[in-house]
């Protein structure tokens, strides 16, 4: 019986240690949800960020993506958001491989822990009812025994006394038997239970309790593994995945590797290439004398007709101003000393040829063209400015540079062949079913086709012309 107790302390202990052993695998389940809730709240916070950047649709926005630069940006975007599908790959993979895996692995430990020391309880019951039954024989035994020997004394008292009568001894004789027969009962009923109680005592000690010590022990073992495998699985989920987010970021490095500086800048050229002529070199007055000054004005005015000197701000075409000049620094060129100012009316010469170059009016003539000219170049110094506002310009696109005006009319003569080829296509289509239509009356009316044939061909008439009027 001070084994059972003992070994009733082990049972206690053991129990302690496998909850204890359950609730480690329960808190590792409850680390790896959250591990998942994690993952899945980083994709989308990193899907919501990708999806943030991207460019939106017709928008100034998505031609800023022409650029190398700007196209490697939103080929990071576009990784991201790959990147961010591989941590919910993770989430979903540790949901089921992990936590489904080991949350249904749980409920069938916590059964099979219970079945075990349900086992080991009704095993120990078993061997106390034993013990009991074998302390009760012991007792019952000893009892007999001590009657037995009551029974005899009183009868060898009984028959050493010449007053009582043989009728009375022999009644105490019979007891005395009786209680010997049952002493002896009670001691073959002993010896049995003691022999039947030590055998179940080897089996319970030896067999029973090791068995389910050694079931306890396998079912512990079991859930060591377990986890063991879900922590590397925990790793394996995420290294599934490196590779992929390694193409990811690979993709990122190819994009910016794919950054060209020459190219972006050379379409920042082509965008803003105006085709304006720089202005050419300031010619020096002299003002040391009146009859020079006279003629270097006149020079001015004669410089686009007689060949021997570029107009300064104009270009061949009229209003065609050096874009970058500001207009106060224009005024100021043409204000400075190193141009002729406007002499005051009062101040000419009554000597003067009338007419003549060097007349007053002749003389004021080059400045007020020249401001005429910046006048009517304003839009033009300005295009920048309407081409990032994406405004609405005349047909013509005069309000541009001339490369830009040159690029929009070539763009605007291709738009138009385009649609004087849809419509020969139509033409050709329909033509072919008119032919059909004459082999095969059946097959339709080849008249009915007409009218619309004659459409196409005004169609197309018309937009040559328009494809003529943009060249």
């Amino acid at each position: 019986f001070f084994f059972s107790d003992s070994l009733q302390d082990q049972f206690d202990n053991l129990e302690k240690h496998t909850q204890w052993g359950i609730d480690v695998l329960e808190k590792y389940i409850k680390f790896v949800k959250e591990r998942t809730e994690i993952e899945l709240s980083y994709a989308k916070q990193l899907r919501n960020l990708s999806k943030k950047y991207q460019p939106k649709k017709n928008s100034k926005e998505e031609e800023e993506y022409r650029y190398t630069s700007t196209r490697a940006f939103l080929a990071t975007l576009n990784e991201m958001n790959d990147y961010a599908g591989q941590h919910e790959v993770i989430s979903e993979n540790m949901t089921s491989l992990i936590t489904g895996e080991l949350t249904r692995y749980v409920q069938e430990l916590k059964q099979e822990r219970k079945s075990h020391f349900h086992d080991g309880r009704k095993a120990q019951q078993h061997i106390e009812t034993c013990w009991k039954q074998l302390e009760a024989s012991k007792r019952r035994f000893e009892r007999d025994c001590k009657e037995a020997d009551r029974a005899q004394q009183y009868f060898e008292k009984m028959d050493a006394d010449i007053n009582v009568t043989k009728a009375d001894v022999e009644k105490a004789r019979q007891q005395a038997q009786l209680r010997h027969q049952m002493a002896e009962d009670s001691k073959a009923e002993y010896s049995s239970t003691l022999q039947k109680f030590n055998s179940e005592q080897h089996e319970h000690y030896y067999t029973h309790i090791p068995n389910i010590f050694q079931k306890i022990q396998e079912m512990e073992e079991r859930r060591i593994v377990r986890i063991g495998e879900s922590m590397k699985t925990f790793a394996e989920v995420d290294r599934q995945v490196i590779p992929i987010i390694g193409k990811c970021l690979d993709e990122i490095t190819k994009a910016a590797e794919s950054v060209d500086h020459k190219n972006d800048s050379q379409m920042v050229i082509e965008a803003f290439k105006s085709g304006f002529e720089p202005p050419g070199d300031i010619d020096f007055e002299d003002f040391t004398q009146p009859m020079k000054r006279t003629v270097s004005e006149s020079s001015l005015s004669n410089s686009r007709g007689d060949g021997k000197s570029e107009p300064k701000f104009g270009s061949k075409s009229k209003g065609k101003l050096w874009p970058f000049i500001k207009k106060n620094k224009l005024m100021s060129l043409l204000t400075s000393p190193h141009q002729p100012p406007p002499p005051p009316p009062a101040s000419a010469s009554p000597s003067a040829v009338p007419n003549g170059p060097q007349s007053p009016k002749q003389q004021k003539e080059p400045l007020s063209h020249r401001f005429n000219e910046f006048m009517t170049s304003k839009p033009k110094i300005h295009c920048f400015r309407s081409l990032k506002r994406g405004g609405a310009g005349p047909e013509d696109f005069s309000n541009l540079p001339p490369e830009q005006r040159r690029k929009k009319l070539q763009q605007k003569v291709d738009e138009l062949n385009r649609d004087i080829q849809k419509e020969m296509d139509q033409r050709d289509a329909l033509t072919k079913m008119k032919d059909v239509y004459i082999k095969n009356p059946q097959m339709g009316d080849a008249a009915s086709v007409d009218h619309r044939l004659a459409e196409l061909g005004q169609n197309i008439e018309k937009l040559r012309l328009e494809v003529q009027k943009f060249e």
